[in-house]
């Protein structure tokens, strides 16, 4: 059988076929607008991702038998606001999970409502990407858009309700609206009362390798598929992109570098950070997981590469940075404000440290490790709550690099992993379609058999040591420049 993974991005929809055994048949992907309306916000058309979505399904399938795909999988960009009216037409474009125009709801949360409050709630503190500041924010400022209210749902649950027409969504994207009590996996009524928000306005909760529908039947006679596909719930991408990993069960750890990156600590028992650095999840194979998140990540060297040094040969700009360890520019990568550990949306990133002999490479490098340093921030937090790291598992499009790869290894001194489909996202999505479909026992299963290590990555004992020292500088920096913005 067959099996279809959507990862929905920020910058495009990736679409991979996948068989029973895991192997990766084709990839396909299509891109579409990010729009920003005023600084610091960030939005995108659902209707441009449901659009491309379609196409890049007929494309994924055109060569392949159609009748041998059993299921449609999901990992998909968290957070964002997507709310649909009772014709179940799109309202307003999404509020994406990098906008930071909630500061103000974000504060009324965190201060008004009280951490300990939210906490005990949700098991998280409000975050200025979140979901549930956003609706806040849409009551107070386009109180029209608020008033037509039927459906909130998020990204990926949108393609899911296009596809099957079920209004669902599964518990690891939930966790990020800060409206799910992740302890006991239900919706909170307190926090459905703080942000004027009936349950059936919120979508059904599932498991994310739970089937939630099937095909509708004018799509599966579109794309030519039998009308006994299964649509299964899927997961929030970093979840996805951890059961792609095999980040699954207790001591599981995966690093994401996407457009954000994430540091992610899977487990099966329910904790929660007590200073509220790190989320505290729902995981996709049924447990529980810890993460830390920063907004910019693999997108700190698109913005320099693309943005500033005006070239795409990412690789050629690598080739010369051999002084690991010893680069005296520190780079911090707030483009987008900062989540884990700051939760400063109004912080930007800066350089510091250049001198008349700074080179054009030095530069790069620092780009590479203030992500890595950001990274460790996390890291940090979870060795303070007593969780044995030693090794982690690593995905996304910044770990096609050799270096960056390298510099994280021994910035955050841990072995990496890297497995043999870095296809993140979009391959946890179809994995979880299988097991969806009975094709696997359990999450756990499935990725014991389908996912493979091909290679580690070992941090040098003298290298370490001096990305070392070089941390403990760069963590004085945020301090020193947080009053500025």
């Amino acid at each position: 059988m067959l099996y279809i993974g959507i990862d929905l991005g920020t910058s495009a929809v990736k679409l991979l076929l996948m068989d029973q055994d895991g192997k990766i048949e084709k990839i396909v992907s299509k891109e579409y607008p990010l729009f920003f309306p005023k600084p610091g916000w960030s939005e995108q058309r659902p209707e441009d991702w449901w659009e491309q979505t379609r196409a890049g399904i007929k494309e994924l399938t055109a060569k392949c038998d159609k009748s041998q795909i059993a299921g449609i999988g999901f990992g998909g960009q968290m957070h964002g606001l997507v709310i649909l009216d009772k014709n179940d037409e799109v309202i307003r474009p999404a509020i994406l999970w990098n906008d930071g125009r909630t500061a103000k709801e974000t504060d009324y949360l965190n201060e008004a409502i009280g951490k300990d409050r939210l906490s005990e709630c949700t098991a998280n503190i409000a975050f200025a990407g979140f979901t549930a500041p956003k609706i806040l924010w849409l009551k107070a400022n386009e109180p029209d858009c608020f008033a037509k209210i039927n459906k909130i749902m998020l990204p990926k649950d949108y393609l899911a309700y296009q596809l099957s027409g079920s209004f669902c969504t599964d518990y690891s994207d939930a966790s990020g609206t800060l409206l799910l009590d992740v302890k006991n996996r239900c919706w909170s009524k307190e926090m459905m009362d703080i942000c004027d928000v009936r349950k059936e306005q919120l979508p059904a909760l599932f498991e994310s390798y739970e089937a939630v529908g099937e095909i509708k039947a004018e799509l599966a006679e579109e794309f030519g598929f039998t009308t006994h596909v299964k649509i299964v719930a899927g997961a929030g991408d970093n979840a996805a992109a951890a059961v792609g990993t095999g980040t699954v069960g207790d001591g599981g750890c995966n690093i994401s570098l996407g457009t954000s990156g994430t540091i992610f600590i899977s487990g099966k028992e329910f904790r929660a950070d007590e200073h509220n650095a790190l989320h505290s999840f729902a995981h996709a194979d049924g447990g529980f997981h810890l993460m830390g998140c920063m907004l910019s990540a693999a997108s700190c060297n698109k913005w320099w590469m693309e943005g500033i040094l005006k070239t795409e040969e990412f690789g050629k700009e690598q080739e010369n940075i051999i002084k690991l360890g010893e680069n005296q520019v520190f780079f911090l990568p707030y483009l987008m404000g900062e989540r884990s550990p700051h939760n400063d949306p109004d912080v930007r990133a800066m350089f510091i440290g250049m001198s008349m002999d700074t080179s054009r490479e030095e530069m790069t490098q620092a780009v590479l490790e203030g992500v890595a340093f950001g990274l460790r921030d996390s890291l940090e937090v979870a060795r303070s709550l007593n969780i044995p790291i030693s090794r982690t598992k690593i995905c996304g499009g910044g770990a096609k690099s050799q270096l960056w790869k390298k510099i994280i290894a021994n910035v955050l001194n841990l072995k990496v992993d890297v497995v043999e489909s870095e296809e993140g996202p979009g391959y946890g999505g179809a994995i979880l379609a299988a097991v969806g479909c009975g094709e696997y026992e359990n999450v756990q299963a499935a990725t014991e058999k389908i996912i493979k290590v091909v290679d580690t990555i070992d941090p040098d004992v003298e290298l370490a040591a001096k990305y070392e020292e070089k941390y403990k500088k760069f963590r004085q920096i945020y301090p020193v420049v947080k009053g500025l913005f």
